[in-house]
């Protein structure tokens, strides 16, 4: 970007005064700060280098021109990976990315206009307020948004209040489906909403999902900053299946539930038009991969909605036998499946062997191209957001992503606890039922 169109300084923002900001913000409109005009090049700067954010260079760089961006700079903790990542980019864009040696060196580039968090979710709190602070207002942050409710909801209110454009890489928050769903369950079509099930199943075989062949003892990598990479874990000796595997163990995790479900429950939350759910619980074991994990391999979760419907998520990671992603009304049940969406009256279910009754609306997803097309789409969306300088049509805002946050996690502390968890609307936070 120009030098005029650089983002002010933390304390110029904070001096345009509390009124106006909140004026704005609450019009869904971001104050402009480092707001990219529509012909200017957007130039990203990504925060941990690994396999999710190689995945988004391939996905910039098949829009890089449509979009007018580029990946200027990045940082890993792993100095190889940051290399690597660096090549990668080269070979999509026709230029590496500079490779820093400090988070921080990209957060204060003043030419990043955008910044792309991929890093475990324990980092993700930390990192995303490190940015803010450093005056960087455009964030995509990878899904989940936080590891825990707590911090969720802090960020969430932090990047309202200062205007932050924030998008939650969640997979198919580009879908067009889930908006489509909510408008016709506000026209009434289902009737009173009382269920709605999804699923993420999958079959790993010989190690059990997430779990690679590194072993505790294998040295550590030469240029790898281990402590960097704890951040606010708590401290331990280098464990190669730690820093590898990490998605095995609750201290940089939230396992099935935050890596997988935050997928599906966000989809559920943006049809449904819910916020945090009352009750929950998390069910599960370690069935068959009894490798030193913490962490189930299979698993479930039930939740309960105010003055909404029930909830349940299954999760099984040795039987890819999925369910029906469905929403059931006391009229009809909205299906979702090819093309889109498909609502089936309740007349005459029950007769013979039909399984629901007519069909009597399909839907049919605007949005094709599959996964690819729902990764750029994020993006997209995000840069058009940075463009307008407006928050309120974001596909996945901080608010739906610290709605996804506060689901898992009352589902995983349920389970950690054995009891039923309760959402407390005074304190906002988790506690036994």
């Amino acid at each position: 970007m120009s030098e005029d169109k650089k983002e002010m300084t933390r304390r110029d923002f904070v001096q345009t005064g509390s009124t106006a900001i909140a004026a704005m913000t609450a019009a869904g409109i971001a104050p402009s700060v480092g707001v990219a005009g529509a012909n200017d090049r957007i130039n990203v700067g990504t925060v941990g280098c690994g396999g999710i954010s190689n995945h988004h260079v391939r996905m910039l760089g098949e829009i890089k021109d449509k979009e007018n961006c580029t990946i200027t700079t990045c940082f890993d903790v792993y100095g190889q990976r940051a290399e690597d990542y660096s090549n990668h980019v080269n070979e999509k864009f026709g230029k590496p990315a500079k490779v820093c040696k400090s988070m921080d060196e990209v957060l204060n580039d003043k030419d990043v206009d955008k910044v792309l968090i991929a890093t475990p979710e324990h980092q993700h709190f930390a990192n995303a307020n490190a940015a803010i602070d450093a005056g960087k207002k455009n964030i995509y942050l990878e899904k989940p948004m936080c590891q825990t409710a707590d911090q969720s909801g802090a960020l969430m209110k932090r990047v309202e209040a200062e205007g932050v454009i924030m998008q939650i890489g969640v997979h198919t928050a580009s879908d067009d489906v889930y908006l489509a769903a909510r408008d016709a369950i506000k026209e009434g079509k289902l009737g009173v909403i009382l269920q709605a099930q999804i699923d993420y199943c999958r079959h790993y075989y010989t190690r059990g999902p997430w779990r690679s062949e590194d072993k505790t003892g294998d040295p550590k990598p030469d240029t790898l900053d281990w402590k960097g990479w704890l951040g606010p874990a708590p401290d331990r000796d280098w464990d190669a299946r730690r820093y590898f595997n990490w998605r095995c163990y609750w201290d940089y995790s939230g396992g099935i539930a935050t890596d997988l479900f935050i997928h599906r429950i966000t989809r559920l939350i943006k049809a449904l038009d819910v916020k945090e759910p009352d009750f929950g619980m998390g069910f599960g074991d370690i069935y068959l991969w009894d490798d030193g994990r913490d962490i189930p391999d299979n698993y479930q979760m039930a939740l309960k909605y105010p003055d909404g419907p029930m909830v349940y998520v299954l999760g099984t990671m040795s039987n890819k036998h999925g369910l029906k992603h469905c929403i059931r009304g006391d009229r009809a049940t909205l299906v979702f499946e090819n093309p889109g969406f498909k609502i089936y009256t309740e007349d005459n279910a029950n007769e013979g062997d039909k399984e629901y009754g007519t069909c009597i609306e399909t839907y049919e997803r605007k949005l094709t191209g599959g996964d690819d097309a729902f990764y750029q789409g994020n993006h997209i969306n995000h840069h058009a957001a940075m463009r307008s300088g407006s928050t309120k049509d974001l596909n996945c805002p901080a608010s739906l992503g610290h709605y996804a946050v506060a689901a898992v996690n009352v589902a995983n502390e349920g389970y950690k606890q054995n009891k039923l968890m309760k959402w407390n609307t005074e304190t906002s936070k988790i506690e036994p039922s």
